[in-house]
């Protein structure tokens, strides 16, 4: 009996051992697992902006219907300031309308937006945001924008999505019209004064621009020049028009690529925006994206010396970043010329975010973009640091209403403050 029981309080014993060295192997496998899916999570997250696990050899358009392949993203870095050193746009005092297209559903036509054609907005893999693609040959304008003054900047970002066949590229223009008619934007052609540059991104060429202008219904003239901006169909392109009354200029990132005196007509009254695709490839197609339409004209001379304060919404910044764009060079080269000009001139550098987000969020981030553009102006120009300060106000001081993108957009700016 006593053996009995020995025997069986030895089995009870080695169960239990046994249970628990089951149980610890399970942790351990469990615990193993879970470092390996972090690692994986990890190695995600650390992966480039565009990347894609299913499509690891290029990037995706998602559309509301179907899904368009381009060709192999090349590897490469965000361009520098320097890269834009001979850059001199800056843009208008005052932004009047902004489109991000943020606002509609993918697979729906722009719902402030006229055409005779048809369009959808998409997404593009390793491009943020939506993006409008333009479908059929026809005429699309933003018919928010119905008056353009005699000093404004437009901007937008264009990408030619190219996919796997070998398509023909259409030509892409964009033009400003004074329209008799802003029911049927598509007679654009026939205004008496208009002005368009057209683009033909290429399959295997750089690309090239050509523009044509009419003025007081008088016979079109035109140019033509190559450009290098379309060899990298993955990469979208900032386009920025300036115009200064009669003068137009037209810049492809930070290269100057149409610069024309008298190119409009003095007494024009343009009162629309349009891109006009006349004919379209099923493979080779148009994204537009960020319009950007501001009137003014920036003069920061007179502001900080008669005014003692400089506004200005040209200095860009990454999203929720102190990361300053390279398209922001032109607005701090006007800045860092007015200090050479008067080398006792001391300012305040304060930034100001728009109300998305937390409050504290916002103050940090205006402080630390505040003090990016001392260092951009100490590094780029030269300047002393001892002759700037640096504040940041987040979203307390609102310049425009946050309900809107426009006034968003005006409330996110940076302010020169002589001191």
């Amino acid at each position: 009996m006593k053996k009995m029981s020995l025997f069986i309080s030895l089995l009870i014993l080695f169960s239990v051992s046994h249970s628990q060295i089951l149980k610890k192997v399970a942790q351990k496998a469990k615990q193993k697992a879970e470092e390996k899916a972090i690692e994986k999570i990890d190695k995600k997250k650390e992966q480039p902006a565009g990347e894609n696990k299913d499509n690891p050899e290029g990037n995706e358009v998602k559309t509301g219907q179907d899904t368009i392949t381009k060709e192999p993203a090349s590897a490469g870095v965000q361009a520098s300031l320097k890269v834009y050193s001979k850059y001199d746009f800056v843009p208008g005092e005052k932004i009047v309308a902004l489109e991000d297209f943020m606002q509609d559903a993918i697979g729906d036509f722009p719902a402030k937006w006229n055409t005779n054609a048809s369009g959808e907005v998409v997404t593009i893999d390793g491009n943020p945001g939506h993006w409008f693609m333009m479908h059929r040959a026809g005429t699309f304008m933003p018919e928010f924008i119905d008056s353009l003054q005699d000093n404004f900047t437009f901007e937008f970002d264009l990408i030619a999505i190219h996919g796997n066949k070998t398509g023909s590229w259409p030509s892409f223009h964009t033009a400003i019209a004074e329209l008799s008619d802003r029911d049927k934007p598509q007679h654009w052609q026939t205004a008496s004064n208009h002005f368009y540059f057209s683009v033909y991104a290429g399959n295997s060429t750089d690309g090239s621009i050509s523009s044509a202008r009419r003025k007081n219904g008088g016979s079109e003239a035109s140019e033509q020049i190559i450009t290098k901006h379309f060899a990298d169909k993955s990469k979208p392109v900032h386009i920025s028009m300036w115009r200064q009354k009669e003068r137009l200029r037209i810049y492809f990132n930070e290269e100057k690529v149409l610069d024309i005196p008298r190119a409009l007509a003095s007494n024009a009254k343009f009162n629309s925006i349009l891109y006009f695709i006349p004919s379209v490839d099923e493979d080779n197609r148009y994204c537009v994206n960020n319009l950007r339409l501001a009137v003014g004209a920036p003069d920061a001379r007179k502001k900080i010396l008669e005014q003692n304060k400089w506004v200005t919404h040209g200095i860009l910044f990454d999203v929720n970043s102190a990361n300053i764009k390279p398209e922001s060079y032109g607005t701090l080269k006007e800045m860092a010329n007015v200090l050479k000009e008067y080398t006792d001139l001391k300012v305040k550098i304060v930034g100001h975010t728009d109300a998305d987000g937390k409050d504290a969020d916002n103050l940090d981030l205006s402080k630390r973009r505040a003090a990016s553009v001392k260092a951009a102006l100490a590094k780029e120009f030269s300047i002393d640091e001892s002759r700037m300060e640096t504040d940041g106000k987040g979203e307390t001081e609102p310049i425009d209403k946050n309900d809107n993108p426009a006034g968003k957009a005006n409330n996110r700016r940076v302010e020169f403050i002589k001191i």
